[in-house]
């Protein structure tokens, strides 16, 4: 196993579809189905196989926990529905292994929660985005007892934290400072 390599593999990979000239959504409608209709949405194959090669390392995913949380989140927060469907279910995978060793998930929260802050603030995730979170996490931890109510408290925490920060991104071209300060309070 080279650590190494596979590191290399999904960083460049994370890095490919999260490029500025691959974010469909920012294109015109016309530039958009254009795009569409003659490459179709490399964003989606590429998730998919980064996906599909997570699940492939085998017991040595713990290696890429907590390193590739930020990437996956990075990835994840991609405004594409199909993307987010295949590749959200990774962040319960990282769960269940870094438990499965330590009894435990904390490298895991503590690093989603550090990267998340810094991807809202720099414009990305929305409200369906918690949405979908919150449902596949949940649908996921159904399927392990001994760790849904870790998993549940963890999925509350996460929503509680991303509706804070996306108030908060809302309102900072806010004029009204009392908004502006009421959401930093909130956010603190």
């Amino acid at each position: 196993f080279n650590l190494q390599l596979w590191n290399n593999y999904f960083h460049l990979a994370v890095a490919f579809i999260t490029q500025d000239s691959l974010q469909l959504e920012n294109f015109s409608h016309a530039k958009y189905n254009k795009i569409q209709n003659k490459y179709g949405d490399m964003r989606r194959l590429i998730g998919f196989a980064i996906r599909d090669m997570w699940y492939k390392l085998g017991q040595n995913k713990i290696c890429f926990i907590p390193g590739m949380v930020g990437p996956i989140l990075e990835m994840t927060l991609i405004p594409e529905v199909e993307l987010r469907k295949a590749t959200i279910p990774i962040f319960f995978d990282m769960m269940l292994c870094e438990y499965q060793w330590t009894g435990e998930f904390k490298k895991f929260e503590n690093e989603i929660i550090l990267k998340l802050d810094h991807e809202v603030e720099g414009g990305r995730g929305d409200e369906h985005y918690m949405q979908l979170f919150e449902s596949i996490l949940m649908e996921c931890a159904k399927q392990h007892p001994g760790i849904f109510s870790l998993v549940k408290s963890f999925v509350i925490l996460v929503k509680k934290l991303l509706e804070r920060l996306l108030d908060y991104r809302a309102v900072m071209n806010d004029e009204n400072k009392d908004n502006r300060m009421s959401c930093t309070v909130n956010l603190l």
